[in-house]
């Protein structure tokens, strides 16, 4: 068992690559874990009567840094990810593959936040916590990465740095610091319906249409003929989350986009073409619209 510090931590090990920071929700359930022995993973908790904030006293601290919620939001650029966060992890029995590069990603769903009680902690990537920073916890998203937050209710929007993992409860999308989700105006009901966009430098942070979360498209698995692969995923669910963003971006290419199974990987291709030129403008085309290289294959 990893050793144990005091206040928190003399119930729960120090986050790490292997052990994501558990979403202070579950923290009696993990507790129990502990306690009952360390041979096994923590039980799923029972649903809480929360919505959001973890404790009523989580936040803000008696002594918050003046103007802390006129903060320049973080400035998105290409960083290192950190390796050991993006390897599959499993958290009270459920399974979650992180994304391993920057990939588009537009999602809505429940965001809570978490506060003082991991202020100057660390957090999955390493990092120490700050909630008067504006920061993000996700369960997918590579560590580190950006993305954009939009409350839904009421239009705010806020740029995150998305450097923890969280939170583990099947109906949240994602953890906002505390002064995150002050600058959305999710303090006083503690949770809030939200977009999440990743935000990918380089490429812009346009906006464009949510696409309600959809039944995964079908994945091919016969062969034969001239296609343009335009991505490659360990998981179908990322597959299937680059395709439906694809199909808004690319439109003029939609109909002929699908999921194609090989080699124990999940590929995203468009075609068939009637011949190679034809594919190789279509490949160019993508590159010039989306910045990033499609190439030609036969499958």
């Amino acid at each position: 068992m990893h050793s144990m510090i005091t206040s928190r931590r003399k119930l729960f090990p120090l986050p790490s690559p292997l052990f994501p920071r558990p979403s202070a929700l579950i923290v009696a359930a993990i507790a129990v874990t502990i306690i009952a022995g360390c041979g096994g993973g923590p039980t799923r908790p029972s649903a809480s009567s929360k919505p959001g904030g973890y404790y009523l006293d989580d936040g803000p601290g008696a002594h918050p840094p003046a103007n802390f919620d006129s903060a320049a939001e973080p400035v998105p650029k290409i960083e290192p990810l950190n390796r050991y966060t993006g390897r599959p992890y499993a958290v009270f029995g459920r399974t979650y593959t992180p994304y391993t590069q920057l990939t588009p990603y537009k999602m809505r769903g429940l965001a809570s936040w978490y506060g003082k009680r991991y202020h100057g902690q660390k957090t999955s990537s390493g990092e120490v916590y700050d909630m008067y920073g504006l920061s993000a916890a996700h369960t997918l998203l590579p560590l580190p990465s950006y993305a954009r937050v939009t409350n839904v209710s009421n239009g705010r929007s806020v740029v995150v740095r998305v450097n923890d993992r969280g939170p583990f409860h099947q109906d949240r999308l994602i953890d906002l610091s505390y002064a995150a989700a002050h600058r959305l105006d999710l303090i006083g009901q503690g949770s809030g319906m939200v977009e999440v966009e990743a935000i990918i430098p380089g490429t812009g942070d346009a906006r464009t249409e949510v696409t309600p979360a959809a039944v995964p498209a079908p994945v091919a698995t016969e062969s034969g003929g001239i296609f343009v692969q335009l991505g490659a995923f360990s998981a179908a669910e990322n597959a299937d989350a680059f395709l439906r963003k694809l199909r808004i971006d690319l439109a003029w290419l939609a109909d002929s986009m699908q999921v194609y199974r090989a080699d124990g990987s999940y590929k995203v291709h468009a075609g068939p073409y009637k011949t190679r030129d034809e594919a190789e403008l279509a490949a160019e085309r993508v590159r010039k619209e989306l910045g990033f290289k499609a190439f030609v294959l036969n499958r």
